[in-house]
């Protein structure tokens, strides 16, 4: 699903002001770098950039942060900060498994996992996004009250997503197993790159919203 590797994308991600670099140094102070209290939301795995972009713009009283592990896709999103700048989006490359180093207890208001890597061999299965080993660290970062936003359409990863949740302490505050389809959830649907390519071939997308219980 990444791009191959674009010559200069590291450097130019270097130098751009819309990637944060040491993010460490900013967590549980997310709302200062912004310059205002708005929540924070994070799509973790955001590929070209196309849904969190699209998300800031619709709504400038959320702040959002897209986090890539690739240069060369991130490169993508940067792009189109060119084509449409925002002030309420910013970027950070880095691995997920660093995402409690990155944000602080209670700091993230929602979290979009969309359209996972889905590590198919079982001895991978712990480095799968919804798996229970990162669910117990999405805990510790979103608020009371929080969610996770989770879409895919491989129905072997929805599965599996599904089938952590109950050991992991998170209930489901809404399902459906043909997302495009399903008159309530469809609504206000934000599109990935992904999305809009697996959806045209006729391919049905999942999509999960939990939070934890309390």
């Amino acid at each position: 699903m990444r791009l191959r590797n674009i010559s200069g994308s590291r450097e130019r991600i270097a130098q751009s002001p819309l990637v944060v670099h040491e993010p460490e140094k900013l967590r549980g102070r997310w709302q200062r770098r912004f310059g205002n209290a708005h929540p924070l939301r994070i799509e973790i795995g955001m590929g070209k950039g196309k849904f969190i972009h699209e998300l800031a713009a619709r709504n400038p009283g959320v702040n959002y942060i897209g986090i890539e592990k690739y240069s060369s896709v991130l490169l993508r999103a940067l792009e189109k900060m060119d084509e449409l700048p925002l002030s309420n989006l910013l970027f950070i490359r880095m691995d997920a498994e660093e995402i409690t180093e990155v944000f602080g207890e209670g700091e993230v208001d929602r979290i979009y996992l969309n359209f996972s890597d889905p590590w198919p061999k079982e001895r991978h299965a712990r480095r799968r996004l919804p798996s229970a080993e990162f669910l117990a660290r999405y805990e510790r970062i979103l608020k009371r009250g929080g969610v996770l936003e989770f879409k895919t359409d491989n129905k072997a990863l929805f599965d599996f997503a599904l089938g952590e949740l109950p050991g992991a302490g998170w209930a489901i505050r809404a399902l459906t197993f043909d997302l495009h389809h399903d008159g309530q959830m469809k609504t206000d649907n934000v599109t990935t790159e992904y999305e809009e390519k697996f959806s045209s071939q006729g391919n049905p997308i999942y999509k999960y919203v939990i939070n934890r219980q309390h």
